[in-house]
């Protein structure tokens, strides 16, 4: 990997580190500090504008080390427009249409002003132009779905940022040895305005990035799969490969969506059954250790894409043993539902424990 990419995170982590305590000050003074209620972890007055320290020492990083195009433009112009919102966000509330509003907006951004969308997409009874809105509605489900998956981890110190960091350092690996230095540069440089922000972030924290950030880093992840990955542009590889990389985000996500329908919840109602509640409170891990295991997780699964490169049946195999292993947790967890336990009741079949569920027998009495 090139020296100046590394400068550029290293650099761009240096002005993070000194623009955190800064705006911590300034959050704190305008009372911009994260709610205290039943669904929290933290106590205490905690500032919630980390973003603006994310996203200022990227636009400085951005500004020194990558060569904008068209493409770059785009992205830095719906970036900006993402990071307004959730700033605006942490101050002031949004409603969900209004945020869904305003992802839409930056997504089009993208693909019109860009031309940043899933390529390689071709579906047989599909005309040219089909197959062309049909990229477009993938891309824009793909970049709203990613920017509130993001967001939606952020619920422990520490989570987020380092999920987002190992996700962006996987993508600048895997993109380096495609030749994609624009994709490495690019996301080495968002990588290090949060490990900057990290280490005031990890328990305990002392800020919080808020909406302005966690939505900011979702969309520019987002977008950046989008570019290719690094990969050659199909449509398996340039949404396959981040969405392996992205799977504790997308999957708990996923979950969330299935638990509250199931519940007859709405999406936006939020609770604590999320992965990192499950972990900490089910299981009684604590922050720190529940951030950790997230860490290595993302981690296996980046290493799994990683692997298909140079051996398609090992990478295969490791994402494969990964999906039991998070399938059994989210049963034992009972993360979607106390009764869904599909996997766990077959096991029973040949583990025979009073600790599992057991199959039901339909003989009466």
């Amino acid at each position: 990997m090139e020296s100046k990419i590394w400068l550029s995170y290293f650099l761009t982590m240096m002005i993070s580190t000194i623009l955190v305590p800064l705006v911590k000050y300034i959050a704190l003074k305008l009372d911009v500090i994260a709610k205290v209620n039943e669904r929290t972890v933290h106590t205490g007055r905690i500032a919630r504008m980390g973003g603006l320290a994310i996203y200022l020492s990227f636009l400085a990083g951005a500004t020194i080390f990558l060569k904008t195009d068209q493409q770059i433009n785009a992205i830095l112009i719906g970036g900006f427009l993402i990071f307004v919102m959730g700033l605006y966000d942490d101050m002031m509330d949004l409603s969900p249409k209004q945020k869904i509003v305003i992802q839409l907006a930056a997504a089009l951004i993208l693909i019109f002003l860009g031309g940043v969308r899933l390529r390689g997409l071709k579906v047989a009874f599909f005309s040219q132009n089909g197959n062309k809105l049909l990229s477009w509605l993938i891309t824009i489900v793909w970049v709203i779905g990613i920017t509130n998956a993001i967001n939606l981890i952020d619920g422990l110190d520490g989570l987020c940022a380092g999920i987002s960091m190992i996700v962006l350092i996987s993508i600048s690996m895997t993109s380096s040895l495609s030749g994609r230095s624009d994709i490495a540069s690019l996301s080495f440089v968002l990588a290090g305005a949060i490990m900057g922000f990290l280490f005031y972030n990890f328990h305990p924290a002392s800020i919080f990035m808020g909406d302005g950030g966690s939505q900011f880093i979702g969309f520019m992840i987002s977008a950046i799969a989008l570019l290719g990955f690094g990969y050659e542009s199909t449509a398996f590889f340039t949404l396959g490969a981040p969405i392996v990389v992205l799977m504790v985000p997308i999957m708990d996500t996923l979950i969330a969506i299935i638990r509250r329908k199931v519940h007859h919840h709405k999406f936006s109602e939020a609770d604590k059954k999320h992965l990192h509640h499950s972990l900490m409170f089910t299981l009684k891990l604590g922050q720190r250790k529940s951030v950790i295991i997230l860490y290595i997780a993302t981690g296996l699964f980046s290493l799994s894409s990683y692997l298909y490169e140079f051996n398609t049946t090992a990478g295969i195999v490791l994402f494969m043993i990964l999906l039991f292993i998070f399938e059994i947790f989210v049963e034992y967890s009972e993360m979607i539902d106390r009764k869904y336990k599909p996997v766990l009741t077959i096991l029973n079949i040949f583990i025979r424990s009073d600790r599992l569920p057991k199959m039901r027998s339909n003989k009466k009495k």
